[in-house]
């Protein structure tokens, strides 16, 4: 609470009250030791005071007192624009006003797309289809990808197995092979021919 002159305390006032476009907005003022009538004024930005009617089909002013406490109400039934601003109470015959409560006035963003449902389905379908594109194209790439590679891989390794036999006759290897079987073959009857030789020798002798 807050003590002013001529004995009158105030009361706390709700200092911030943010209202949507036409809606109702309920305001209250309160204090003490004060006289029984009150006059709600809205303090525009220039400064200027301006006193509201004490009763209209759009504002409506109410007083109440209840155990030493006064407060006086203000009721706007349909809130526009132009009644953004600071409401304060003037306690009647006096230069004593509350602290008032701020009262802004706001207006809903509107929808700028007006959308039907067939075209929200469209959208989504389409929306559908690109994440699947989105998919579906990296994977199929990466798959040809590993594809190639297998294949170059394979070609590489066929490649070197022929640069391992490159150079190499086969006619000459086996005419070699040959070479070598008949060799062992008349060096085995030689040896033979030569013990039985040296035997008749060894018999012919007295």
């Amino acid at each position: 609470s807050v003590a002013s002159d001529k004995g009158i305390v105030l009361e706390p006032d709700r200092p911030f009250l943010r209202v949507k476009l036409f809606d109702r907005a309920e305001l209250e003022c309160c204090y003490k030791n004060g006289p029984t009538q009150v006059i709600w004024v809205n303090r525009l930005p220039s400064g200027q005071i301006k006193p509201l009617q004490n009763q209209s089909e759009e504002v409506f002013q109410n007083y109440s007192n209840s155990n030493g406490k006064q407060c006086g109400f203000l009721t706007l039934k349909t809130v526009k624009l132009w009644d953004t601003g600071i409401y304060q109470c003037q306690l009647n015959n006096t230069s004593v006003y509350t602290h008032g409560t701020y009262l802004q006035v706001f207006k809903p963003i509107e929808k700028t797309i007006n959308l039907s449902e067939s075209t929200k389905n469209k959208i989504l379908t389409a929306e559908g289809v690109l994440l699947l594109l989105c998919v579906v194209i990296p994977s199929a790439s990466l798959l040809f990808k590993s594809k190639k590679q297998s294949k170059l891989e394979m070609k590489k390794m066929k490649q070197e197995e022929e640069n391992i036999y490159q150079g190499l006759n086969l006619e000459d290897c086996c005419t070699t092979y040959d070479q070598i079987e008949r060799s062992q073959t008349q060096s085995q009857y030689q040896d033979v021919c030569t013990a039985m030789e040296e035997r008749e020798e060894i018999l012919e002798k007295p």
